[in-house]
Order: structure tokens, then C-alpha cells, then sequence
């Protein structure tokens, strides 16, 4: 695949080998063993029931549209590895990506005999420049194209094995209408309703559906994990070990095993809580890097918090009428959904602090922005430029490089359009472009840089890169 980046010399390619896996590497045992413990959790046990094998995925390159399925078939075992990896947004793990053996994901637990589960990593952990970084949003994480054709490739090849839970529910619920994107807050809060207190299923006699709307969500990376006291856009449950449990609400897990499984996710979140964010590895200038930092702190900080040696951060939400930015997902949760949380183990039985009637979104930091594009809650603006011209934001936009990075705008090197070309009439083709007139997806609001001059808001650029 064609890279449109170039990185010359030895010295630029040490500092971009450093900067991606050096600090990952530090964060896994800053904290000693627990936080190496947690990172072993996330990789190697399955939390969840296994949503496909070896076997089902060696085959699934047989319902891959042409000339996809041509290239796989002619290509080698390890080459059609790649081919997968790259259709569903997979990425080796840190260390294994020059392995010339059957690697494994970072995305999914692989057992020893041969099924895979999805883990946390599935949308936090995604690739950066060529290279795997944990906590690293997954932009390219495509699950409802691979349930669909996991499902097709299950049902064509191996009739009578049954379908999983997610080449199912791709039927009826949307996981992601845009590649990188994901609708799990929803599912949450879906699989909540089907549980009291204690965690217990209910009978369905005595369950009440929530309110089921649609909002693609971009995840968040990792690395924030440890500023933010709420947790979600709208910051409504309190950070803490408990609340990172509840996509485990599978019928398969009863409350005997979240018990059982409290002190694993001590343990990981030690690990999200010492992970640091990714360097910019390529030149700046420091000059406008000064420059920008003072605007910054004149016109971006109050929100977004300082940066440096004494770094603050204010945990701000911002009125939805003030932000303006698409307001589906603040509509989509009802304080009566939160509620349910609130009164559950999860939150200690209401002793956590939930924030039931939310104002609007939380100003998130900004550490390692240069890094976690797209932007915005839905994941609807592609470059730290398009953030700092809210006029010049695309309306529809696709990301033409796998590996690739735009320097100058500090973001995805994408193509712009009008209009989904009409000739893309494939789901799955057209998951491949972001639509932001679709619901949910608008890149309107934050409009706060149209108060800066070209000049500052190139400043501001040029300083986001260092933090």
C-alpha cells in the first residue's frame, strides 16, 4: 500500500520508533506489576464468548467483493493475514509487527485453539504511522463489515455452526455506520435494562426497553483516562474500575463473575491510568509554537485545561446550546437511563456520584491530540485544521491512507467531497466515507476559533502538535 509520507534518515526514524513505542513500552511498567497485569488481561483473557476461529477467518476472504478476493486468493498465507488485518481495521501487537508467523491481533484475546474475542483494545487500540499503539483510538476499526461477512462466510462454508452474538445483532442494530466509529454507549445502556441491581437478569416480563437512538461515537484515547473524574461525552458515570465492566453484560455473565473478575479490571485500570500519550514525531517551529501557546492559554485553557510542568485540568462541560455541536447523542440518554446505572453494583449502589442531568459535553484534554483524529464526540472532522475552520469542514470525507498522516493540517491526509460519489451504492463501501449530514454525524459547532486571526489560529495549530 502506496505510503503518502515520506520519513528520511535514521535520526527521524529512531525519534518516530521512539516516540510511538517507547512511551508505551515505559507506561506498561511504570506502575509495577499491576499495570503490566493489566495489560496482560486485555490481550490474553477472554471476558466474553468467542465471536469466531481461526478456521471461520481463513476463509472469510471468499465474500470479499473483486478484486479483493482475487488479490487474497493469489496471495500468500501471510499476505492474505495482512489483507485481513487491513480490511477490519486489525493491527499486530507492539513487537510482533516484522513476525513472519501467524500473529495475533491486539484487538482480540486468541485462545490456543484458535477462537478470538473481542477485548477493549477493539476501539482503543489502533495504528499510528505503521505502527500498534495501545490506547490509541481505532479509526479504522470496521466490526460491522466484518460481522456481515463473518456471518456471510459462516453461512456459505460452514452451514449449521450457528451465528455469534455480534454476526446477529449486525442484523437489527447498527455497530458503526462509518468505519472507526461505534455505537457501544447504546449497547450499554441496552444490556443495563436487562439487569437489577445486583446484576441478575431479569425476566423479560419485567423489563422496560430504554429508548434506542442511533449515535455514532468516536473513542476516546486512553491516555486521558486519568484527568477525567466522569466518564463518556456527556460525563455522567464516575471514573473507576467498576465502570469500565459493564460491556461485559452478556447473558453468559452473571454476577458471580463480575465479582470474580473486580480485581483483573484493578488491575487494568492501573494500566489505562499510567499510559502517556504519543510524541509528535516530526519537526516543528518553535518559534510559532510559542506564539500559539499563548493564544491557547488566552482562548483555549479554560476549557481544555494547561499543559507542561503544571498542567490543569478543569473536567468542564460545556452547555450543549454553547458547544453546538451535534446534539443526537445528548438527547439520546435519559437521566432514567443513567439512573439504572447509578443504582447498580456498578456505581456501589448509588455511593458513586452519578451526574444524572447532564448539560451538554465535556471539554475533553487535549493530551496527544496531534495523534487521535477524527475529531469531535462522532468523530465527524478529519484534521486539527478542519477544528480551527469551522467553515472549511468537509461535508463528506474519506481517508485515503492506512498509514499515512498530514503534516500540515495534523490529521488524516483525506479526500473531500460534496457528495458520496452515486457510484458507491454498497453499505460497505459507503461506511468507507463519513457523511456529516447524516443524524448524528454533523462536524457543525465549536466555533470559538473563527475569533482567531489565520495567523493565530496557525500558532494554535503548531502547539497542539507538542502536547
Amino acid at each position: 500500500m502506496q505510503r503518502l509520507i515520506q520519513i528520511q534518515g535514521a535520526r527521524v526514524m529512531a525519534g518516530l520508533v521512539l516516540a510511538l513505542l517507547g512511551s508505551f513500552v515505559l507506561c506498561v511498567f511504570a506502575e509495577g506489576g499491576d499495570a503490566e497485569r493489566g495489560y496482560r488481561f486485555l490481550t490474553e483473557k477472554a471476558y466474553l464468548p468467542a465471536d469466531f476461529n481461526e478456521e471461520i477467518l481463513s476463509q472469510v476472504w471468499k465474500v470479499w467483493p473483486e478484486p479483493l478476493r482475487s488479490q487474497a486468493e493469489a496471495a500468500t498465507p501471510l499476505e492474505r493475514r495482512h489483507l485481513i488485518f487491513s480490511r477490519y481495521g486489525l493491527t499486530v501487537r507492539p513487537g510482533e509487527e516484522d513476525s513472519q508467523a501467524q500473529f495475533a491481533p491486539l484487538q482480540y484475546v486468541v485462545s490456543q485453539n484458535g477462537t478470538w474475542t473481542m477485548n477493549c483494545l477493539s476501539c482503543h487500540g489502533g495504528n499510528l504511522l505503521g505502527k500498534p499503539v495501545p490506547g490509541l483510538p481505532n479509526a479504522r476499526y470496521a466490526l460491522q463489515t466484518l460481522s456481515e461477512e463473518m456471518r456471510e462466510t459462516r453461512m456459505a462454508h460452514f452451514p449449521g455452526s450457528g451465528l455469534t452474538r455480534m454476526e446477529k445483532a449486525s442484523v437489527v442494530l447498527p455497530l458503526g455506520t462509518s468505519r472507526g466509529t461505534t455505537n457501544a454507549v447504546t449497547f450499554g445502556i441496552l444490556l443495563m435494562a436487562f439487569r437489577d441491581q445486583d446484576l441478575n437478569i431479569r425476566s423479560l416480563g419485567s423489563v422496560t426497553l430504554p429508548r434506542f437512538v442511533h449515535h455514532d461515537m468516536d473513542a476516546p484515547a486512553w491516555w486521558i483516562y486519568r484527568k477525567k473524574k466522569y466518564l463518556y461525552t456527556d460525563a455522567y458515570i464516575p471514573r473507576g474500575h467498576r465502570s469500565l465492566m459493564q460491556f461485559m453484560l452478556v447473558r453468559q455473565n452473571g454476577p458471580e463473575k463480575f465479582r470474580e473478575w473486580e480485581a483483573d479490571f484493578e488491575d487494568i485500570e492501573t494500566y489505562l491510568l499510567s499510559l502517556q500519550a504519543p510524541r509528535y514525531p516530526f519537526s516543528m517551529d518553535a518559534g510559532l509554537v510559542r506564539r500559539g501557546e499563548q493564544v491557547f492559554l488566552q482562548h483555549c485553557a479554560e476549557c481544555h485545561g494547561t499543559y507542561g510542568k503544571n498542567e490543569t485540568y478543569p473536567n468542564r462541560v460545556v452547555e450543549i446550546d454553547e458547544i453546538g455541536t451535534d446534539p443526537v447523542r445528548f438527547h439520546s440518554i435519559l437521566p432514567s437511563d443513567r439512573a439504572m446505572f447509578g443504582k447498580s453494583w456498578f456505581a456501589h449502589y448509588g455511593a458513586d456520584e452519578m451526574i444524572l442531568e447532564t448539560q451538554g459535553y465535556l471539554a475533553p484534554p487535549l493530551d496527544g491530540i496531534w495523534a487521535s483524529a477524527p475529531y469531535f464526540h462522532n468523530g465527524s472532522v478529519p484534521t486539527l485544521w478542519h477544528i480551527l475552520h469551522p467553515d472549511q469542514r468537509p461535508v463528506v470525507w474519506r481517508n485515503t491512507s492506512e498509514d499515512g498522516y498530514d503534516q500540515q493540517r495534523a490529521g488524516f491526509v483525506v479526500e473531500e467531497l460534496q457528495q458520496v460519489p452515486p457510484a458507491v451504492t454498497n453499505p460497505r463501501e459507503r461506511r468507507e466515507y463519513f457523511e456529516t449530514r447524516v443524524s448524528g454525524k454533523s462536524a457543525a459547532g465549536h466555533d470559538y476559533p473563527d475569533a482567531l486571526s489565520e495567523e493565530e489560529k496557525a500558532a494554535v495549530l503548531e502547539y497542539l502538535k507538542t502536547l
